[in-house]
């Protein structure tokens, strides 16, 4: 973990992919690669990015419907490659959202440079939140309260949550019954703040297990998963107002 942006870059093209993520790398980035939407749909899942480079041929889903999906339920920044005879994907693509666009063939250095001017009007703007929120989770006996940041249990017992407890309670019921890693964790918590090896992931599950479990010592929601990391075992359910 550090403190330098993360760039997802999806390519079908196993040569571009690996090449740009070697550069990115050498040039201050951290970055993750994918071949496809399904691949940056599980990316996006279980890690913290902070702006997406994003192919437009593409066999399946394509870039421009990758875009609108992205536009849709996140507010990251998008930056499209295009073929350099493809006039209509570049107006299609700002129209549906991307922030920039580089044609293929490119010279490295521009997109890093494009990457670079995108991230910081993107810090710079206001943000909207990702995505439109569900009021609640439902887990075993508990309604967990976004806007409250508290839990509830059924017999009415409110309980508080720290905001590190919150987001880590809300990144856990987000993702039921997949197994991440502390790593992952710590990057869809704390992002670019989060520190190498920083072990607060287990402290912040210790606590959140003493407000949530029936016996702490016995786990049945938050899961250890012995060289995986945790797993919130419990199904979950949405409600949305």
């Amino acid at each position: 973990m550090d403190a330098t942006p993360h760039i997802l870059v999806v390519d079908d093209h196993r040569e571009i992919r690996e090449a740009l993520t070697k550069y990115l790398k050498r040039n201050g980035m951290r970055v993750s690669a994918a071949d496809g939407g399904q691949a940056m749909k599980a990316a996006l899942k279980t890690s913290a990015v902070d702006l997406v480079v994003l192919d437009v041929m593409m066999p399946g889903e394509d870039g421009l419907t990758l875009c609108r999906h992205l536009r849709e339920t996140t507010d990251l920044p998008v930056i499209m490659l295009t073929a350099m005879a493809e006039d209509t994907d570049r107006v299609v693509g700002l129209e549906i959202g991307a922030d920039d666009y580089v044609t293929k063939p490119f010279n490295p250095r521009e997109l890093l440079a494009r990457i670079r001017a995108v991230l910081r009007r993107s810090a710079a703007a206001p943000r909207a939140r990702d995505r439109i929120e569900p009021v609640t989770y439902r887990f075993d006996h508990w309604t967990f309260d976004l806007a409250r940041q508290e839990i509830q249990a059924d017999d009415g017992m409110a309980i508080p949550l720290s905001t590190a407890e919150f987001k880590l309670l809300q990144a856990l019921v987000e993702r039921p019954h997949m197994v991440l890693s502390r790593d992952q964790l710590l990057d869809l918590t704390a992002g670019r703040s989060a520190q190498a090896f920083d072990r607060s992931i287990d402290n912040q599950v210790s606590r959140l297990r003493r407000k949530i479990e029936r016996d702490p010592k016995a786990p049945e929601i938050v899961k250890t998963v012995w060289g995986g990391g945790y797993v919130f075992a419990c199904d979950v359910e949405e409600v949305v107002s």
